[in-house]
C-alpha cells in the first residue's frame, strides 16, 4: 500500500481508514510530514474536526541534541520564497476534539540515539544542520525524491536499506512500541463505540500501524484519499 506518493508533479499523502468486522470503531491514519505547504495542513485540521479522538505524535520535553536534529528541517520554512510551513500542532489541531501524545520522552530519544556507534552519532549530529541548509536551498523540489516514498513495504533498495539501518532504528523503534500500545488501549477499552479515532504521526511511523492494526486486530485500510503535500514550483 502506497503511503506517501512522489511524482514530477507533486508530493502526496494517503489518508485512509482502518476497520474491522464486527467493531464500530475506526482508525483514521494521517501520514505526515515535518514541513510541507500551509494548504496540506489545513486539509488534515478540517479532517481532524469529524473525529472523536487524536492520537498525536510529539517528543515530550526538549534536549539540544533534539534541537539539532530537527535543524534537518526547520531551516527551510524559514526561506519565505519556499512556500513552506513547519507543521505547528496549534494551527492543526481542531479546539474541542481530546488528544493523546503517546511518544517518549526527549530524554527516551537521546538515550536510544545514544545507542548508536559513536562516530555515527557524530556523524548525524553534524549533518543534520547540513541537510537543512541543502533543504532550504533547494526549497520544494527537494521532495522529488523517490526514495521519500513511503509504503508498507520499501518500494526501492535504498529505502529497504535505511528502513533497516541503525539510525532509522533508533529514531522509531521505541516510538512505535509506545504508540501502538497506546492503540492497543484505546481497541481494548472502546472497540464497541461507534468513534473516529484520528492517528496523526510522521509518515515512517505508519508501515508500523498498518501491520500492528492488521496483525494483532484484523484492522484493513479501507476508505482512502491523497492531499497534496507540496507542489514545487
Amino acid at each position: 500500500m502506497q503511503i506517501v506518493e512522489v511524482t514530477g508533479l507533486a508530493v502526496r499523502s494517503a489518508v485512509f481508514t482502518m476497520r474491522r468486522k464486527g467493531t464500530p470503531l475506526e482508525f483514521v491514519v494521517f501520514p505526515m510530514t515535518h514541513v510541507a505547504s500551509p494548504t496540506f495542513y489545513r486539509q488534515v485540521r478540517r479532517r481532524l474536526r469529524d473525529c472523536d479522538l487524536i492520537v498525536m505524535e510529539g517528543v515530550k520535553g526538549r534536549s539540544a541534541g533534539l534541537s539539532t536534529l530537527t535543524l534537518a528541517y526547520r531551516f527551510a520554512p524559514r526561506r519565505r520564497r519556499n512556500g513552506l510551513v513547519a507543521q505547528n500542532d496549534a494551527g492543526l489541531l481542531p479546539e474541542g476534539v481530546p488528544v493523546l501524545y503517546p511518544d517518549v520522552t526527549a530524554a527516551e530519544a537521546m538515550a536510544d540515539l545514544r545507542e548508536l556507534p559513536r562516530a555515527t552519532y557524530v556523524l548525524l549530529m553534524v549533518l543534520a544542520p547540513l541537510m537543512g541548509l541543502v533543504f532550504a536551498l533547494r526549497g520544494p523540489r527537494a521532495f522529488l525524491d523517490e526514495n521519500r516514498v513511503v509504503e508498507d513495504l520499501p518500494p526501492t533498495l535504498r529505502a529497504e536499506m535505511s528502513a533497516g539501518n541503525d539510525v532509522e532504528s533508533a529514531l522509531t523503534v521505541r516510538r512505535d512500541r509506545r504508540l501502538l500500545a497506546a492503540l492497543d488501549a484505546i481497541h481494548t477499552e472502546r472497540r464497541d463505540e461507534p468513534i473516529r479515532v484520528a492517528v496523526v504521526y510522521g509518515a515512517g511511523h505508519v508501515p508500523a500501524i498498518v501491520a500492528g492494526l492488521a496483525e494483532r486486530y484484523g484492522y484493513l485500510p479501507r476508505d482512502s484519499e491523497w492531499l497534496t503535500v507540496v507542489v514545487p514550483a
